[in-house]
């Protein structure tokens, strides 16, 4: 079921980078299971023209070995750009204060995966590549994303997989063993971790996904997310023309 899973994914991804006009494909690679099997899959789309993207930005060094080791276990060519200092000049142009590891400011922490996303559009532009994005699911359901930034790309290649889906696509891609057991954390700060931040677990939101069904406390934090974030999951509203 998972081997023609990847047979059909590949195909879609050089369907709709060929319809384009593109003639291949840039993914970040952040050293966690999405992103991970999205190069895969990449890599078996276009084998000659994929390119990885290392982006650490006051991460957590582990992250940067984790993506440079998918990188090399799927022969993905890769370019690594460290993007503090852009980022220092964005935290000291609003704060006036050196950046804090630790933290959770989201109006400063989310200045990274837009400082990620212009990087990856500009060398896609370079290469006449599409930027090829790495939500799953679950995170669309409830907008576990930055808008803008992580979920500023041209396709979505795993978009219709729940968290637990993706694990599985990763054994078939044969994504390291590490990288799948890794917590989910889309690195927005020090010891940053998805569930944590969301405050369920991607097993609960899978769950909910599937069948409706959750402990009260469960679903209402889930629903809660999805009515908060709505916006994220559409294009701008445009008013109607007036007469």
């Amino acid at each position: 079921m998972m081997k023609d899973l990847v047979d059909k994914l590949t195909l879609w991804i050089q369907q709709e980078i060929q319809k384009a006009g593109a003639r291949g494909a840039v993914v970040g690679l952040s050293g966690g299971i999405d992103s991970s099997c999205v190069a895969a899959l990449c890599k078996r789309a276009f084998p000659n023209d994929v390119l990885g993207v290392i982006m650490p930005c006051y991460s957590h060094p582990q992250d940067a070995q984790d993506a440079k080791l998918v990188a090399e276990t799927l022969s993905v060519p890769y370019e690594e750009v460290v993007l503090n200092e852009p980022f220092d000049w964005f935290v000291h142009r609003f704060t006036g204060q050196d950046y804090d590891l630790h933290s959770c400011d989201l109006a400063i922490a989310n200045i990274k995966p837009r400082l990620r996303m212009t990087t990856l559009y500009y060398l896609a532009n370079r290469h006449n590549f599409l930027v090829v994005g790495t939500g799953n699911r679950a995170e669309l359901v409830v907008g576990h994303y930055t808008k803008y930034g992580d979920g500023g790309v041209d396709l979505l290649p795993i978009a219709n997989l729940l968290k637990y889906q993706v694990k599985e696509l990763a054994l078939e891609l044969g994504i390291p063993q590490r990288i799948i057991d890794k917590a989910p954390s889309a690195g927005l700060w020090f010891g940053h971790c998805d569930e944590q931040e969301m405050g369920v677990t991607y097993k609960d939101l899978d769950h909910y996904i599937l069948t409706g069904e959750a402990p009260d406390s469960v679903k209402k934090i889930i629903q809660t997310l999805e009515k908060k974030r709505y916006h994220k999951r559409h294009m701008p509203p445009i008013p109607s023309t007036f007469k």
